[in-house]
Order: C-alpha cells, then sequence, then structure tokens
C-alpha cells in the first residue's frame, strides 16, 4: 500500500464513522428524546434499542475511526444501518425518507468496501484484513 492509499483509505474511514459518532453523541446527549423517537416508530423495547444503538454508533463507530477489528467494526454498523434503513425510511411514497433510505443503503456500500479490503492505512489493526473464508 503505498502513501496515496493509506492516506485516502484512512479518510474514507474517517469519514463513515464520523455519522455514526456525531450521531451516537446526539443520542447520549438526550437519551430521553431518543427513546421517544423509538418508540414513534413502534419498535419493541425502546430502552434496550436505545443501549444498542449507542453500541453500535459510539463503540463500532469508533473501532471504524481507530481501525480495530475494522472489518467486524463495518459488518455490525452495516447490520445496523439496513435494520434502521427498514425500520425509520420505509415510507416510500415520502420523497424525504426515499432519500434517507437510500443515504443508509450508500453507507452500506462503503462499510462493505472496510468488510471487504480491511481497514486500509494508519489504522490499529495495521491494515490486516480478516479472513473468514477465500
Amino acid at each position: 500500500m503505498n502513501v496515496r492509499q493509506r492516506w485516502v483509505s484512512f479518510l474514507g474511514r474517517v469519514l463513515l464513522s464520523l455519522i455514526f459518532i456525531i450521531s451516537g453523541i446526539v443520542k447520549l446527549l438526550d437519551p430521553a428524546g431518543t427513546i421517544a423517537y423509538i418508540e414513534s416508530a413502534h419498535l419493541p423495547l425502546p430502552q434496550v434499542a436505545y443501549v444498542v444503538a449507542l453500541i453500535v454508533e459510539l463503540g463500532l463507530g469508533v473501532a471504524l475511526l481507530v481501525g480495530f477489528k475494522a472489518q467486524l467494526a463495518a459488518a455490525g454498523i452495516a447490520i445496523f444501518t439496513f435494520i434502521t434503513a427498514l425500520m425509520f425510511h420505509s415510507n416510500m411514497a415520502d420523497p424525504v425518507q426515499v432519500i434517507m433510505f437510500l443515504k443508509n443503503i450508500t453507507i452500506i456500500g462503503g462499510l462493505l468496501v472496510v468488510i471487504a479490503f480491511g481497514p486500509g492505512g494508519y489504522s490499529v489493526d495495521h491494515g490486516k484484513r480478516f479472513t473468514v473464508v477465500e
């Protein structure tokens, strides 16, 4: 991996992780509002969903940012993002919700690149790929 690839892959990880970290901080600062929003979607166990969201957005978001177990973090975030797209952005009659759904799907695409190719440069994992099956 050359210097350009290290910096570009690092920047990609930073940009992918920011939306989750910032969203997690907002949720952390407003638990009542976040739980009310989850309840408005008629999801079961809103307090549990709140805790799961914090773990994914802050925990896995920071792991992705620093490149620690980045492929596993990206996989967890991708699953979470797909579920939230279905739960919160499924009203395809609303153009804003269509855009939000597509945004989530687009983010999943970026996460799939991390899953496929590893964390890239400047990561705690030192750019090592985790391979399940070749």
